[in-house]
C-alpha cells in the first residue's frame, strides 16, 4: 500500500483482534495493515501508549471496511 493516503478505521486491545479484523476485510478484498508498537511483541501493553493496535486501509476504501467491521442491525 505504498504511496496511498491511510486512515484508521479501527484501534483494537490486542494484535489478535487486530489480525482477525483484518483477515475479514482482506476476504472482502480490502488490503489493510496494522499498525502497533508491541517493542518486538516482547510488550504488548505498550502498543496502547500510542491508541492501541490501528487497522489501516486506503482512504477510498475507508466506507467499504467500516461496512465490513461494522455489525449490521440483523446480526446485533
Amino acid at each position: 500500500m505504498a504511496d496511498a493516503d491511510l486512515v484508521v478505521v479501527q484501534s483494537f486491545s490486542t494484535l489478535s483482534e487486530a489480525e482477525m479484523a483484518k483477515s475479514a476485510l482482506e476476504s472482502a478484498e480490502i488490503d489493510a495493515m496494522i499498525q502497533g508498537d508491541s517493542v518486538g511483541g516482547m510488550r504488548p501493553h505498550m502498543a496502547w501508549s500510542t491508541g492501541g493496535f490501528k487497522l489501516l486501509v486506503r482512504a477510498k476504501d475507508q466506507p467499504a471496511a467500516q461496512q465490513v467491521l461494522e455489525p449490521s442491525e440483523e446480526q446485533t
